[in-house]
């Protein structure tokens, strides 16, 4: 694990399962439809249940941008936001969408007072987007909802894999100590 402070919020980085964790809230990187049919989408509805689909559906379509919130269903966590890195099911994503999604996921979580949140890698499953790319879109991201004056006490950003892990390490490093 590796982490820091910035500006009174920790920053986590963290080899592990999404959906186990015990943060007030866990996002999943959405598509606009809110059908969970694939990746840490699939994962989350067939851990936590079909209702947290369900409940997200009902706000469909959500733009890239903005987010949404739902219950959780049978995971450890309260809350699911869903916060969209496409329009459509399975397509490709870019840096930008990925920096949206990840500001706007924090600034919702914020808003419901929620103190702890945990993210995937956003972007690198089937959107295609390389570690280094999402890490540092993500990061600026968080950086700036933690300079706008989020009331957040701790980020964890939540990896499968040992790449990832290196990747996102060194892309922590690197934009929160300039």
């Amino acid at each position: 694990m590796v982490n820091l402070s910035y500006k009174g919020v920790t920053i986590e980085i963290k080899k592990g399962d999404l959906t186990e964790e015990n943060s007030d809230a866990i996002v999943n990187p959405a598509n606009s439809q809110m059908i969970m049919g694939g990746g840490v989408a699939y994962i989350i509805k067939k851990k936590g249940g079909e209702e947290i689909e369900k409940e997200a559906m009902k706000n469909a379509p959500v733009e890239i941008g903005k987010s949404i919130i739902t219950g959780a269903g049978r995971l450890k966590s309260k809350y699911v936001i869903h916060s969209p890195t496409m329009e459509m099911p399975a397509m490709k994503t870019t840096n930008d969408k990925i920096f949206k999604a990840t500001f706007s996921s924090i600034i919702t979580a914020s808003q419901k007072g929620v103190k702890s949140i945990s993210l995937p890698a956003m972007g690198t499953g089937v959107g295609g987007v390389s570690y280094d790319d999402s890490a540092e879109s993500m990061f600026n991201a968080i950086k700036k909802a933690i300079d706008s004056g989020i009331n957040i006490e701790k980020i964890s950003i939540v990896l499968v894999d040992d790449l990832a892990f290196e990747k996102f390490s060194n892309k922590l490093l690197y934009i929160f100590q300039q």
